[in-house]
């Protein structure tokens, strides 16, 4: 092993209080340079025991992360989360790291980072599969723990880790949620109850409460709504709020804007967070064809992407912007401010409800749409991306072209995991087979036998 060079003490300025130290590192050959004392001295003597302490650790005789080592290992933690702000990890993927690491530490005990070791991680994964946890969160735990430790070892904050041993589970065998693709039948119902179900919600009758559900005073409640109620209801609703044109003009737009959301996420197979990430200035509707750019922050493989759109969705949000752009005029108007030209490019091309999963559960129920099938199979915002897989392939897309448009690293992602075999016709597949008369098959028995 090499010896550091004699270190060095300067003066930044004559106006620095501190000495400053320099030496070479035997091992990594980088300059190392240190803030030291106001006394000479004392800075000649600290610069020198910095240098005779990178020996020995080049030599093997002392730990070079020792100093690390005796950190608690919430300090550690807390660098890394800041680490992953730092390189624009979504916040919601930030705070489940979070959540995942507080989970070994708490679970093992580990108050520094090398008590982190192979034996407790394991046993705080077994205690969470004992929980009932799939293995698709084991496996999400695991990665982000061996994520920290790599990051820790980049750091030079530990030498090495054998974390990555930690076994993996077979996500396959044991799936939680299964989600199905809906049907062209539903998926019109569907958008219908999403364009009118706000406004529909004010057109409901009144019924009395059974005994049982009664409290206080309230004896009446609202019907539940039904979908072949759902055109009367409308109209009822424009009768009762006649006097108030301005919230049936919000509701309207309201429902025009929610049956967008789920076109769009069906016609385009965006992820809820990638849709809710658009803006204005990102869609080039006149463009042939006309596209939306997917910022590599907001996508989920971090790669970013061009989203191709149908020429009937891109007109309907070209009235969309048109719409909206009418709104913000008339509100000049009424202001007396200046006419905008166009919408900001800022703006958000859609207000994606944080709670969509639950609009969309009441839009299933009045669409008269199981939340759950008979195989146990359910509908959620991310089933949208799952019916627009299945209608790819039941359109007769080449799995390579369904694989470039769901923008997934594996075809066999494609094809198995986000592809319903029950909207499949595999009937009619089996009639382009050939068909053998008994004749036929006589016939080639007696060849093969000639």
């Amino acid at each position: 092993m090499g010896r550091a060079r004699l270190g060095t003490l300067y003066m930044k300025s004559p106006a620095a209080k501190r000495w400053t130290g320099a030496f070479t590192h035997p091992v990594t050959g980088r300059r190392v340079i240190a803030t030291l004392h106001s006394d000479k001295q004392a800075s000649r003597a600290a610069l020198d025991q910095m240098i005779r302490s990178a020996e020995r650790c080049a030599e093997g005789l002392e730990d070079p992360h020792a100093d690390q080592r005796r950190r608690p290992l919430d300090e550690h933690i807390e660098d890394y989360l800041e680490h992953c702000r730092h390189q624009r990890q979504a916040s919601r993927h930030v705070q489940m790291k979070e959540t995942q690491l507080k989970r070994f530490t708490n679970g093992s005990g580990a108050t520094r980072i090398d008590e982190l070791t192979l034996d407790a991680a394991e046993r705080v994964l077994q205690g969470l599969v004992r929980g009932g946890v799939s293995a698709r969160t084991h496996n999400h735990h695991r990665a982000t723990l061996v994520a920290f430790m790599n990051w820790a070892v980049g750091a030079n904050r530990v030498g090495s880790h054998t974390l990555s041993r930690l076994p993996t589970l077979d996500e396959r065998c044991d799936r939680r949620r299964k989600r199905r693709a809906l049907t062209e039948d539903e998926l019109r119902r569907l958008l219908d109850v999403a364009r009118w179900r706000p406004l529909a919600e004010f057109g409901r009758g009144i019924v009395r409460r059974p005994e049982e559900e009664r409290r206080g005073r309230r004896t009446w409640t609202r019907s539940p709504l039904e979908f072949s109620d759902l055109e009367a209801a409308v109209a009822k609703a424009r009768r009762v709020l006649a006097a108030r044109p301005d919230v049936i003009e919000r509701l309207d737009r309201l429902g025009r804007e929610r049956e967008l959301i789920y076109k769009t996420l069906v016609l385009t197979g965006l992820r809820k967070g990638e849709l809710a990430s658009l803006t204005v200035g990102d869609l080039h509707l006149d463009h042939t064809p006309p596209y939306a750019v997917l910022g590599a922050w907001a996508d989920k493989a971090r790669l970013g992407a061009e989203i191709p759109l149908r020429p009937d969705l891109a007109a309907d949000v070209r009235a969309w912007f048109a719409e909206r752009l009418a709104a913000l005029r008339a509100k000049a108007r009424r202001e007396g401010t200046p006419l905008p030209a166009r919408l900001p490019p800022e703006a958000k091309l859609y207000e994606v409800p944080a709670a969509l999963v639950v609009v969309l559960a009441r839009d299933l129920r009045v669409a008269g749409i199981p939340k759950r099938d008979d195989r146990g199979y359910s509908v959620d915002v991310h089933a949208l991306r799952h019916t627009f897989g299945t209608h790819l392939s039941r359109g007769g897309v080449l799995p390579r072209t369904a694989q470039a448009a769901m923008r997934h690293s594996t075809i066999q992602l494609t094809m198995n995991l986000y592809t319903d075999p029950r909207l499949l016709d595999v009937a009619s597949a089996l009639e382009s087979l050939p068909r053998f008369t008994k004749a036929q098959v006589a016939s080639m028995e007696r060849t093969a036998i000639g």
